[in-house]
């Protein structure tokens, strides 16, 4: 069902399932990095779109995630520990002409990347996640605590793994189906790929062990200073999303020297997969240096979803 291909690579004391496309592909690297609870597969759409820009493609599934290593504790999920396995795929790649893309926690480690200048980084990319400082300023407020609920819930023991893998992990389907605006992007073509990888042995903890290893270190993290990020930056952002406020991405700007913001009316939480058509244009013009059109400045086809075929 899942139509990349991939290889092992190790890295940070694990190995890391990888889907590599283009390789020495001469625009650069693009680093594609999904969130909860999807996978490399997400990006399906953008992996074709770079590669055929020339860019050399590695879209990982992190670590918990698909066939990579999946480590048992809370711990080996802190947020270091991520930014360190990026770190260390970024080594394996063996280039410095980096563009880091991030979507949910791919993008929230996009940003700590990018911050902490874990390695040096041509381009950022970032699609639905605030920046640190603002979501910190947001979450202390009602309105988004209200969504934020299931933060608290994932604490719980066993609960939660065991209601999402009920009934062959149904709640897997729903989290993305219930969000959708276009439920018709997320047949059971697409949402059994996700289903399928939640079932691997040990993969539903893994999962929610990222938001175990979060709240440990929250009194930690909520009291550092986050850096002013130079790099030049593209946010793209579904204005339906039901997680994350509009008002989460105000301010923004405050924090990054060179911001480009794009909002997409009619778009969920899932932007790069419900709305790959103006996904795309966006990221590749503004990738090519060319100015980056409006959600409703771009009338393009449908594009057909390499997974159905």
């Amino acid at each position: 069902m899942d139509p990349l291909s991939y290889r092992r690579v190790p890295v940070n004391g694990i190995e890391l399932e990888v889907s590599v496309t283009n390789e020495g592909g001469p625009s650069g690297l693009a680093l594609l990095v999904h969130g909860f609870p999807e996978l490399a597969f997400s990006w399906r759409f953008q992996i074709a779109a770079l590669a055929e820009a020339g860019y050399e493609v590695w879209a990982p599934n992190t670590r918990g995630y698909g066939e990579s290593t999946k480590p048992p504790k809370v711990a080996d999920y802190d947020f270091d520990v991520l930014l360190e396995d990026l770190g260390a795929l970024v080594d394996a790649t063996g280039r410095t002409d980096l563009t880091l893309i991030g979507h949910d926690w791919g993008a929230a480690q996009a940003w700590g990347f990018a911050s902490r200048q874990v390695r040096p980084l041509e381009r950022l990319v970032i699609m639905n996640v605030p920046h640190p400082t603002c979501f910190q300023r947001e979450i202390r407020r009602f309105r988004q605590l209200r969504r934020s609920w299931y933060i608290l819930f994932f604490q719980i023991p066993w609960l939660p793994e065991r209601l999402l893998l009920a009934r062959d992990a149904k709640g897997i389907a729903d989290a993305f189906t219930d969000m959708a605006v276009d439920e018709s992007r997320f047949p059971d073509e697409v949402t059994d790929v996700f289903r399928a990888a939640a079932q691997r042995p040990d993969a539903m903890r893994s999962m929610i062990n990222y938001y175990r290893a979060l709240m440990r270190s929250a009194r930690r993290t909520m009291q550092e200073d986050v850096p002013h990020i130079d790099t030049p930056t593209l946010m793209l952002w579904g204005l339906e999303d039901t997680a994350l406020g509009r008002e989460t991405t105000e301010g923004t700007d405050e924090f990054v020297t060179d911001l480009t913001l794009r909002y997409l009316p009619g778009v969920s939480h899932w932007v790069q997969q419900e709305a790959p058509e103006k996904v795309n244009a966006m990221l590749l013009a503004w990738l090519d240096g060319q100015p980056v059109p409006e959600a409703g400045e771009i009338d393009v086809a449908r594009l057909d979803d390499p997974a159905i075929g």
